[in-house]
């Protein structure tokens, strides 16, 4: 047989696209418009019409945590557990899978099972994790798909807590599993394990960033870049833990709850452990870390380096992490793995600790460089001492600290499943408030959008008013929103890309006609603040295509609520004001990122896809809707009226462009004949005539019949946005 050849380039043998180089090694500098189109329903093994809110509603919860009980302590030959139980290793899986959220831009965290995936399951701080989930095959294996993997790795780690004698706050399923990695989530730009550039000359980490070095959930244990620093190490889990959404008291009840439980390995330099799980042998099945020290388990595993446990009886919930910590003078040692760590001077014999796996053998209590902070940090000293003092307090503020670690992704209460759920209701899941009255019906709905449109309002301050509501949504942990009409409220509403102003005019017309309604209708009937905001930009839309003779019915969908100041956390919310909106063509100027890669960053969040997020824009430069009222981009004769000139004109190869000098987002069109200035442009504007993937998309909104196409993917896409935090219509 001849040897296969390819006839172009002579290349020997198949060729294949893994092979091959790709668009992004020839242009690395190529806008990612696959960052939009992630999760292909194709990929999903569970078809389309799977609903797993329906399958976990047919879970016998008590039946999995019983299974999950009967684990901790079901020790297995080929991944012994620490002292026969294996609480201390789920609990370590459930946190790390937790702890990559970060507050900057919500995504990280256990919503979706993604540290089933690189780089998450290969990161140096997740280390033996696989076993862990390994562990839990079977379990899962039982249950099937009404059991994801992201809700049973973190009600693992819950039931390992009880197991050990913490009672939790509650637990709440619905986390829908993923079958690919998450592209959009950006880990920083070092390009090795555990290095460190994103720290800038004065110590700051990079936004949205939060872990101290690239593959950590959090800070390096051994202390600022390896310095056994208590103080300095302080800073940075301060720094660290806030910049993912907890407080002080909650981080010291997280350090030194989690620190309860189990043990740090280092038996060896890591130079025994092979590759992790994304590098490893085919031969492996996806466990990496293979350890060739001794028997490579047990007594004899290697993880983080640090090696030991922080206290007596580390399968029980009790003080001994804080007795510990302030019962002796600590002195630094390392590890035999050559780790930095800390041991207790004049340890008693009581508080020696009997080994995990070899009898007779045993070792005093460490102390990390982190750990140490809790006791020499001037802010987390004073906490540490009253919890030491009140263990009741203690561990109510680390059941309540857990449970927003590994729920805080999860979104609103409305989003929980499974009776376990907890009846408190807590600032941090953004409460909205209850309703009894009935909502607009069709007359009413019609009834107020003809007074809406006729009360002076332009249709722009009413599209850009309901825009500004509802696009404050991000997906990546289902914050923001229209309902709530919390753009009435702090900070929201002083946000310079809102433009406070004009907002405050709107809103005082829309408040009166609420009041109206709500006063003079019949039967009970009341319209919500957060309903009209909607319903007002959506019958601005649908009059300004009527304009131009698109015939287009946007869908409304009432049933908001309008939330207090009391039910919304002012300093969290202010994480959600966007640097950037390309659809109001809005860029803060002091940014290093492109504009054109911030709007698909937003168009992500906002779950769109590149024709919907074209449609998009498009619309919003006809109908005139930039922030600042500017012309940027407004390729149109007729502003104010719905039309496909954007793409039209965009497209017409009579305007050359060129950018405006000093202005690294500005560019002028002129006309190739008469030399007269045409149109501005901003990037976010010229990227869908640039980029080969939006042109296409333009060009069919651009040609013959593309106004009618442009009028229906818009209102499409509109009706999404206003409904992406609807979780009531699930």
């Amino acid at each position: 047989m001849a040897e296969m050849r390819c006839p172009f380039s002579g290349h020997g043998a198949a060729t294949t696209p893994a092979s091959a180089t790709t668009n992004q090694h020839w242009w690395p500098e190529q806008l990612n418009l696959g960052l939009l189109h992630q999760h292909n329903p194709a990929a999903n093994p569970l078809g389309s019409n799977f609903d797993y809110r329906q399958a976990f509603n047919s879970l016998d919860l008590n039946a999995v945590k019983a299974d999950l009980m009967a684990l901790m302590t079901d020790s297995q030959s080929w991944w012994p557990a620490d002292w026969g139980h294996y609480g201390g290793l789920f609990i370590r899986m459930a946190w790390h899978s937790a702890g990559t959220y970060r507050l900057a831009d919500g995504r990280g965290g256990a919503g979706h099972g993604n540290q089933r995936f690189a780089p998450l399951n290969s990161w140096p701080d997740n280390t033996n994790l696989d076993k862990a989930r390994r562990l839990l095959w079977p379990i899962k294996a039982k249950y099937g798909s009404n059991l994801s993997w992201a809700d049973l790795i973190i009600l693992a780690g819950n039931c390992a807590l009880e197991s050990m004698g913490l009672p939790t706050a509650g637990f709440a399923g619905g986390r829908e599993d993923i079958w690919e990695p998450e592209d959009d989530i950006y880990w920083g730009r070092e390009t090795s394990w555990l290095s460190d550039e994103r720290h800038d000359n004065d110590g700051a980490i990079e936004s949205p960033l939060a872990a101290t070095e690239m593959g950590l959930i959090y800070v390096n244990p051994e202390g600022p870049h390896g310095e056994p620093d208590p103080v300095a190490s302080g800073r940075e889990v301060r720094d660290t833990f806030a910049r993912m959404g907890m407080n002080n008291e909650e981080t010291v009840a997280l350090v030194a709850g989690g620190h309860t439980f189990g043990k740090a390995h280092g038996a060896a330099p890591s130079v025994h452990l092979g590759a992790d799980p994304e590098g490893a042998a085919l031969e492996q099945l996806g466990l990496g870390w293979q350890n060739t020290y001794a028997s490579g388990c047990g007594a004899d595993t290697i993880t983080s380096g640090i090696e030991g446990a922080w206290k007596p009886n580390p399968t029980r919930w009790d003080q001994g992490y804080f007795e510990m910590l302030f019962g002796y003078e600590w002195e630094l040692h390392q590890s035999p793995a050559g780790a930095w760590q800390w041991h207790p001077k004049d340890v008693k014999a009581e508080h020696m600790i009997p080994d995990a796996h070899v009898p007779g053998r045993s070792a005093p209590p460490m102390m990390t460089t982190a750990d140490l902070s809790l006791r020499f940090d001037h802010v987390y000293e004073p906490i540490a001492r009253r919890f030491l003092g009140d263990p009741q307090a203690f561990g109510d503020a680390f059941a309540q600290a857990w449970f927003k670690l590994t729920h805080r992704d999860l979104g609103p209460r409305s989003c929980y499943l499974g009776a376990d759920v907890p009846e408190a209701v807590l600032s941090w899941q953004d409460p909205l408030p209850t309703t009894s009255h009935p909502t607009i019906d069709a007359p009413a709905v019609d009834a107020l959008k003809q007074e809406l449109l006729k009360t002076g309002l332009s249709h722009g301050e009413l599209i850009s008013t309901a825009w500004a509501s509802a696009a404050s949504f991000r997906q990546s942990d289902r914050r923001g929103g229209a309902n709530g009409a919390r753009l009435r409220l702090q900070p929201q509403c002083n946000w310079e890309l809102n433009n406070p102003e004009q907002l405050k005019r709107v809103l005082s017309v829309l408040e009166a006609v609420q009041m109206r309604f709500n006063q003079q209708h019949q039967g009970g009937m009341q319209v919500s603040l957060a309903d009209l905001i909607v319903l007002g930009g959506s019958a601005a839309v649908e009059q300004a295509m009527a304009a131009t003779g698109q015939r287009c019915r946007v869908r409304f969908t009432p049933g908001r609520v309008d939330a207090s100041a009391e039910q919304t956390d002012t300093a969290s919310f202010n994480a959600l004001k966007p640097i950037a909106d390309g659809f109001r063509n809005y860029l803060r100027s002091d940014l290093p990122l492109k504009a054109e890669q911030l709007l698909v960053d937003r168009a992500q969040q906002l779950h769109l896809s590149a024709p919907e997020m074209t449609a998009l824009i498009g619309g919003f430069r006809v109908l005139g809707l930039n922030w600042d009222g500017s012309d940027i981009g407004v390729f149109t004769s007729r502003p104010g009226q719905f039309s496909n000139d954007f793409f039209v004109n965009l497209l017409d190869m009579s305007t050359q462009w060129s950018p405006v000098e000093g202005h690294s987002n500005l560019y002028q069109g002129i006309d190739t004949e008469t030399k007269q200035p045409r149109w501005r442009a901003s990037r976010v504007d010229l990227v869908f005539g640039s980029h080969a993937q939006l042109r296409a998309i333009a060009e069919v909104y651009g040609q013959a019949g593309g106004s009618a196409r442009l009028a229906a993917d818009f209102s499409a896409a509109w009706s999404k946005v206003m409904e992406l935090d609807r979780f009531d219509l699930l």
